[in-house]
């Protein structure tokens, strides 16, 4: 009895330390499993911090890198150009930058006009890369290529950073760094990435630029396809893959902005990420059949640990929002930019403090924060004449293109200040087709030194015209009458002469005044040509008229004139730019279109005058207008740009059509009265 009273002692014993450790190795394998899964979101999170990390600095470091890119490109010695000069100042710039390779200058043909891994001089070839170089030309941008092969020069592979070389509006060149991708494999293997984890920068086309291990191997190699995949499914993310080793990982990517499409991966083998997990699991499901109770049990505070656990990730999601939003709004204050959502709906338009203050809505002092108006309050600011054309402009960015256009405000005092707004709707959310997401930002400074500038222009013009006045007057009255006296005394001494007298003589004095003669006429057209009295005298109708009528004159080309409108005269200015264009326009015929006739056509209307001035002649391609352009300006005479220039001081504009083997037309066009530009 003793023993079986013992026997049960012990049993119950047993069972009781049984059931003791059921709970406790459910318990341990609940918090196992849970421990894995934190480490597991842990070594997420801080992949993903390392991710912001490699973005950050790899995209500081390029955009450095582009910075001084542009500024060489804007080295005077590469405004006549000077390549040697260029190439001493690229030499010393390289080294003081051990990450460039090399510097290439390129012409627009492709064709390298040096490189400083050769000497000045040496016959060098194609740039390579020309994806990346047809980029530069077309969009006349700074941009970053991919990875490149072997360099046959270099004998590495390379990243090459692209520049424009502009010269007034033209390309010239574009400039090449060559980089060594070793910044970023430093930045890439110095991140503070979580151990195990395998990192990728990958171009735009997919290829290696940076790998944590088997760099040397890997570098410039296709990355793996679900690299690739991930790459043109969006800018950012997570994913599971394969390595290039055929390794399946858990990863999170990033494209990096400024970069043209790079992008910046970390990946964690799947078996070791979800190793601790799946270990944990099969001890909570052993312990789970040992007893349906304890598992019931521990499901409901499971329960309970899972609601927490999502509580306070909403929370966290929630911060992170916020903080997300609080940096939005840093960098539009740090550009001081003002920004609108106007609902075309409802009417509201919510705005931001900064565009409060530049469109002069009205606001409670001290407040900082976003406001609601309606769009008639949001448009009040705007000057009365700009304000239904903005308005307009925004209503249809919603359907169109989006919109850029430049404005005026006007506050209580009256005062004229220039904006520009920028609309469109959104691009994440179709269904909010109906607001206008708008950034206002001031453009008053660069719009009063264009005006001054376009002042000062107009005062040049004015001052030129009365040089050529000058001129032309002291041609016409001190130069012409020396030569007048010249032929009086010329014909005095013929008088003088007898009959007797050798007949040589005779013949040399009439050689002299034929010379004088001359002379003279040389004198009074080249004094036309400066200032025609014409167009002093006459006005414009009659000096066209008189400049058409010498030039079939001179050179034998039917020139068909018509005037049509109405008669009335116009400022000086203009009748100065239009003649002067038209006498370019004649010009540029004479010497280049070979024509056989000519006609000039000036429509005068009330709040326009429109010249047409045509040709027969052989015409041009349009990839034969800018060596036109050069050669104009070399030879010192006005040009299409200097036309160009002439009429926008006058608020003109000029249109040219050309076709080979047809002819060229050239369409004039200058607002008059109200529709002039102050």
């Amino acid at each position: 009895m003793a023993l079986s009273t013992s026997s049960t002692a012990g049993r119950s014993l047993i069972l009781l330390m049984m059931a003791a450790a059921i709970p406790v190795l459910l318990f341990g394998g609940w918090v196992a499993f849970l421990n894995a899964r934190q480490d597991r979101n842990a070594a997420r999170l801080a992949a993903f911090e390392a991710l912001d990390r490699v973005t950050s600095r790899v995209t500081s470091e390029l955009a450095t890198q582009v910075e001084l890119a542009e500024a060489l490109a804007a080295s005077a010695a590469l405004d006549q150009p000077d390549l040697e000069m260029f190439y001493r100042e690229a030499k010393r710039l390289k080294d003081a930058h051990p990450l460039w390779e090399t510097i290439e200058l390129v012409d627009t043909e492709g064709r390298q006009v040096l490189n400083l891994l050769r000497p000045m001089g040496v016959q060098l070839g194609a740039t390579a890369d020309r994806e990346n170089f047809n980029k530069v030309v077309q969009t006349q941008e700074p941009a970053i290529g991919g990875i490149g092969p072997l360099g046959p020069i270099s004998g590495k592979r390379l990243v090459a950073l692209r520049a424009p070389v502009k010269r007034d509006g033209r390309l010239n060149f574009v400039l090449t760094i060559a980089l060594v991708p070793d910044a970023v494999s430093q930045i890439l293997r110095h991140a503070g990435a979580p151990k195990g984890w395998v990192g990728v920068v990958a171009d735009a086309k997919g290829n290696i630029v940076a790998r944590t291990i088997k760099e040397q191997f890997e570098l410039g190699r296709p990355a793996s396809e679900s690299v690739r995949a991930a790459i043109q499914r969006s800018s950012e993310g997570a994913y599971v893959g394969r390595t290039l080793e055929g390794v399946e990982v858990d990863a999170v990517y990033r494209s990096l902005p400024g970069t043209g499409g790079w992008s910046v991966h970390l990946g964690l083998p799947t078996e070791s990420l979800n190793a601790p997990v799946r270990w944990s699991a099969y001890l909570l499901a052993g312990g789970g059949a040992v007893s349906i109770a304890l598992a019931i049990a521990l499901a409901w505070l499971t329960g309970i640990d899972l609601a927490q656990r999502r509580h306070e990730q909403e929370a966290q999601a929630a911060i992170a929002l916020g903080l997300s939003e609080e940096r939005r709004k840093l960098a539009i204050e740090a550009a001081e930019l003002g920004v609108f959502n106007w609902n075309l709906k409802s009417g509201e338009v919510l705005v931001s403090h900064r565009a409060q203050d530049l469109l002069n809505l009205p606001a409670r002092p001290g407040e900082t924060w976003d406001r609601v108006y309606p769009h008639e309050l949001f448009l009040a600011g705007i000057h009365p004449s700009d304000r239904d054309f903005v308005a307009q402009a925004l209503r249809g960015s919603v359907h169109e293109k989006p919109t850029v256009i430049e404005f005026r405000t006007r506050d209580v005092d009256h005062n004229v200040r220039w904006r520009r707004v920028t609309g469109r709707p959104s691009q994440v959310n179709p269904d909010m087709h109906d607001i206008v997401f708008g950034v206002v930002i001031d453009i008053d400074a660069a719009k009063q030194a264009e005006m001054e500038r376009i002042k000062l222009l107009r005062r040049l013009s004015v001052a030129e015209e009365n040089e050529r006045r000058r001129i032309a007057r002291e041609l016409h009255d001190q130069i012409g009458q020396s030569v007048t006296g010249l032929l009086l005394g010329l014909k005095n001494l013929e008088h003088s002469i007898g009959p007797g007298v050798d007949r040589s003589r005779a013949d040399r004095i009439l050689w002299l005044q034929t010379l004088a003669n001359g002379i003279g006429r040389d004198l009074h057209r080249v004094a036309t040509d400066l200032r025609p009295t014409a167009l002093d005298d006459l006005g414009l109708h009659d000096a066209v008229k008189a400049l058409c009528s010498e030039w079939r004159r001179r050179f034998h080309i039917k020139v068909d004139l018509q005037i049509l409108g109405i008669p009335n005269p116009v400022p000086s200015d203009i009748e100065i730019a239009v003649y002067r264009a038209i006498q370019e326009a004649l010009t540029n015929i004479l010497k280049h279109a070979k024509a056989q006739n000519v006609s000039v056509v000036i429509d005068q209307r009330l709040h326009e005058l429109r010249t047409v001035v045509e040709d027969d002649g052989v015409g041009f391609s349009p990839e034969a207008a800018a060596p036109f352009e050069c050669e104009r300006k070399a030879s010192g005479r006005l040009g299409l740009s200097g036309m160009r220039e002439r009429l926008s001081l006058i608020g003109g504009t000029i249109v040219i059509e050309s076709e080979l083997g047809v002819g060229t037309t050239l369409f004039i066009s200058i607002p008059l009265g109200s529709g002039r530009d102050p």
